[in-house]
């Protein structure tokens, strides 16, 4: 299966398998909206094995199979996020389990891996979709622009996100 793909149960009891946009289109304004009240965490893989959970306002779709952000830290994501670094992006918005977008508790997991770009047409383009309080926060354009292309999403119960 690629990237996407998953089976589904039809209503007949038969499975087939379907591909979807890796980021449901029904949660792209979520997660570009999140900040400041649903910021989303960032999760990478320390060299000691431990796990470096990080807020990131500047978190944003940047097409249906990559979400993007504007790393401006210097602590220790910023230290261990480089090319082809797994990444793990959770939205939590309470809101959507009471829309009934998303299940269990409005909770989205999005596993994927980094692309860093310091310079060209995505660093350009992430940072002119940036909130402007994160680019107030790095005035002198400093930071970098990172892709997650996603492989997988999935709610809570590690489901593949189906959503309309």
């Amino acid at each position: 299966m690629l990237a996407g793909d998953h089976t589904v149960t039809t209503s007949s009891g038969r499975t087939r398998e379907a591909r979807l946009a890796t980021i449901p289109r029904i949660l792209h304004e979520h997660i570009n909206t999140a900040f400041p009240a649903n910021v989303c965490l960032v999760g990478t893989v320390l060299p000691n094995g431990f796990a470096q959970i990080t807020p990131r306002g500047s978190t944003m779709v940047y097409d249906d199979d990559h979400l993007a952000l504007w790393e401006r830290g210097k602590g220790s994501t910023n230290a261990n996020l480089h090319h082809k670094t797994k990444v793990t992006v959770f939205l939590r918005k309470p809101q959507l389990r009471e829309a009934g977008v998303l299940p269990k508790g409005g909770i989205a997991r999005f596993y994927g891996t980094a692309e860093i770009h310091k310079s060209g047409a995505a660093y350009e383009e992430v940072w002119r979709r940036l909130v402007q309080p994160e680019k107030d926060r790095d005035p002198d354009k400093k930071g970098f622009a990172v892709l997650i292309k996603v492989d997988r999403a999935e709610d809570l119960d590690g489901q593949p996100l189906v959503l309309s």
